[in-house]
């Protein structure tokens, strides 16, 4: 069993409220899509976890399909828990999704109330646990009707198999119908999970106009656009990146001329700022109070340290916002 670092609360503005809940998030928080599967090595993941709660990151985010294989991110992580930190159950928030494919047949993927059920009893085997803080759905379902999408996830709640439930990849009219739905089911929606970072701006400002006026927080997915956002690839592409394997989602053609020409403008930017570029662009995400946590990926402890350290230089001039936006232009 783990012993957590003493100090892991020593910092209390680390953390902000989740929109009008009583729910406060770190302002990083780690995402298993990548680096935690049945591909990876275990035990690298599982220093990457012990780190992440030692220096006060109380929030794990996973979905039914996080590995390759499918599940297996899931498994993995019920491990850790089991092994190191079951003890500390009630200071975590893990959450888990439904919404793409994940078995076969017409059951296994969108937003029925079976697939959404199914899946979720599925998840809670895997990560051996009685309920999960936060249960999404993953992506709207356009052929299923948003009243009984959202009723399975207010079912969720009712049964006690979830203590909160959110939205993922849902546009503005949708999340305030979905929000709407949800709140006269008795199960306010708590958060909202986009895609969101200096290359990919779709939330502002409709997106996050409506989640400040329902009330949901928003933990962004990719904040580093899947590391092109970092020194990785300031002279192209190395080997053991992300964009080089097979089964990842950063494609060597998004590592441009044109985007190389901005990650090194960046990059000098943030040099200045006393600041690494992949954290900069995590200050960068967090710097409107509407977005509650910014959720990271790490293959390696020492790339969560640095990117934790993002959190010693929030603020930014508005000087430096207008080179960024020019930098981008």
């Amino acid at each position: 069993m783990h012993s957590p670092a003493p100090t892991r609360y020593d910092t209390p503005s680390i953390y902000r409220r989740c929109g009008r809940s009583g729910i406060q998030l770190p302002l990083i928080s780690l995402g298993l899509w990548h680096n935690f599967g049945g591909v990876d090595t275990f035990e690298n993941g599982r220093a990457i976890v012990r780190r992440a709660f030692d220096l006060g990151i109380t929030h794990f985010d996973l979905a039914n399909n996080y590995g390759p294989p499918p599940g297996s991110a899931e498994e993995n992580f019920g491990r850790i828990l089991a092994a190191d930190l079951s003890a500390h159950r009630d200071e975590l928030i893990v959450s888990t999704k439904a919404g793409y494919h994940m078995w076969a047949g017409p059951y296994g993927e969108w937003g029925s109330r079976k697939y959404l059920l199914s899946s979720l009893d599925q998840s809670l085997k895997r990560l051996k646990l009685d309920y999960v803080d936060i249960f999404y759905h993953h992506r709207p379902d356009p052929n299923t009707p948003l009243e009984e999408s959202m009723g399975a996830l207010a079912h969720t709640v009712r049964s006690g198999k979830a203590l909160y439930v959110g939205l993922s990849n849902y546009k503005p009219e949708e999340t305030a119908r979905a929000s709407k739905i949800l709140r006269d089911l008795g199960t306010p929606a708590l958060i909202h999970q986009p895609v969101y970072n200096m290359f990919n701006r779709w939330i502002e400002p409709a997106l996050l106009d409506t989640l400040e006026t329902e009330g949901m927080g928003c933990i962004p997915f990719s904040p580093l656009a899947q590391g092109l956002l970092t020194n990785r690839y300031l002279t192209g592409i190395p080997e053991d990146s992300r964009a080089a394997k097979a089964h990842g989602f950063l494609k060597t053609e998004q590592v441009s001329p044109a985007a190389l020409a901005k990650i090194q403008k960046l990059n000098t930017l943030a040099q200045a700022r006393g600041q690494s570029l992949a954290q900069m662009a995590l200050a960068w995400t967090v710097r409107d109070k509407r977005v509650t946590t910014a959720l990271i990926g790490a293959s390696k402890v020492s790339q969560l340290e640095d990117n934790f350290a993002a959190l010693k230089t929030l603020d930014f001039t508005s000087d430096e916002l207008a080179k960024i936006d020019s930098i981008l232009a």
